[in-house]
């Protein structure tokens, strides 16, 4: 049964306004400040923002690259690779001009380029509080992808290099401008089910592949809980409308072999001060993608959830108007929200301090699986 009305396409273009009160709206503190943005936006306003990769691999090539070929307000301007094959490629293909195209000893460089204005970091994990400060420190904004850094501490410092240069930082959360999961935290955070009871939502793969950087604790920071589990957290906190307080936590692992060091599988439970809870599963050794919500007064669930290659399916005990996808690619509409947000200067939805949110809850998950209890989830900067 198709239980979806779709609405006028790009309505979704809203890009997540409708979640925040139109007082949130950043405005600049200082009148003579204001006054320079005014001046300013006209140009910015009138142009499309230039983008620039920072690491060519899979997710850059299969996804965010062809999504900046549709994106409205934003392109691809630049690269920034190690490999010159991989350069070569990538400026015949999507017509990069020559100074446009960096390696990461003359990565500062692009402090000198006003074609760039966004520097979009997709390296591993390891590498995203480094590339993201450094490029705060050439000027620029940034994309960050997930998870926004090894541990809390390491986001504390990328907001602090955002603040002092002035500019913003968005993560790479593509699900916060997807339609379903926009619908689903309506539901959710407005109590339009009813009070939240219990949540389930899970993300794995199987990643059996010796010697990647993923399975690697130091560049990868921990393994699943790390590459997948913002994704299942994200979405029971948002639909909950408010953080949890605790967390157990259990790690397994079947092939301590290729899983050195790290739990192959996740699973961890948390509590909120409203009385829900949730349980969530993350892996590298088998497939799932969902997310599942009882309330008072019926369930909702998106199954496929979140994988970037499958469609999101939101289905329920009531039927939900969802707003058409504006592209196939769901990284188009949070890019383009990025640059909406950076034109208007407003507040940024997927902003740098829902990436440290989500690794304080990861840190606490990685502390009860250690010390085996629950423990206290520590918010703040």
């Amino acid at each position: 049964m198709d239980r979806r009305e779709v609405l006028k396409k790009g309505a979704v273009l809203a890009l997540g306004g409708s979640l925040l009160p139109s007082g949130l709206l950043s405005a600049s503190p200082l009148p003579h400040l204001a006054a320079d943005l005014q001046c300013a936006r006209p140009s910015l306003q009138n142009r499309k923002l230039g983008v620039a990769l920072v690491g060519l691999g899979n997710y850059s090539t299969r996804q965010l690259a062809p999504a900046l070929l549709e994106t409205e307000h934003c392109y691809l301007a630049g690269i920034v690779t190690g490999t010159p094959q991989k350069a070569k490629e990538w400026s015949d293909k999507y017509s990069i001009p020559e100074k446009n195209i960096y390696n990461y000893q003359t990565f500062d460089r692009l402090r000198d380029n006003p074609d760039i204005d966004i520097v979009y970091v997709v390296l591993p994990n390891f590498m995203h509080a480094e590339y993201s400060i450094r490029a705060f420190e050439a000027g620029k904004h940034v994309i960050c992808e997930k998870p926004m850094g090894l541990d809390a501490d390491e986001c504390k410092r990328m907001l602090a290099a955002r603040d002092k240069a002035g500019k913003k930082l968005q993560v790479g959360y593509r699900l916060y401008y997807q339609p379903d999961h926009l619908k689903a935290v309506e539901v959710g955070s407005k109590g339009r089910l009813g009070k939240t009871k219990m949540m389930e939502s899970g993300l794995g793969f199987r990643m059996a592949v010796p010697g990647i950087w993923r399975l690697d604790k130091n560049k990868g920071g921990g393994g699943a809980i790390m590459d997948l589990g913002v994704y299942c957290i994200q979405s029971v906190r948002r639909f909950a409308g408010e953080l949890p307080r605790s967390v157990s936590a259990q790690g397994y692992n079947t092939n301590p072999d290729l899983f050195r060091g790290i739990y192959e599988t996740v699973t961890f439970q948390l509590r909120y001060p409203s009385g829900a809870i949730s349980n969530c599963t993350t892996s590298y050794n088998a497939y799932v993608d969902r997310f599942y919500a009882a309330c008072e007064k019926g369930w909702l669930e998106i199954n496929p959830s979140f994988n970037a290659g499958r469609v999101p399916d939101l289905k329920g005990s009531e039927e939900w108007t969802v707003d058409a996808p504006v592209s196939s690619y769901q990284s188009m509409a949070q890019m383009d929200a990025f640059a909406l947000d950076i034109k208007n200067d407003r507040m940024v939805l997927a902003s740098g301090e829902e990436g440290l949110i989500d690794l304080q809850i990861i840190d606490a998950v990685k502390q009860s699986m250690a010390r085996g209890k629950e423990v206290e989830i520590i918010y703040g900067r």
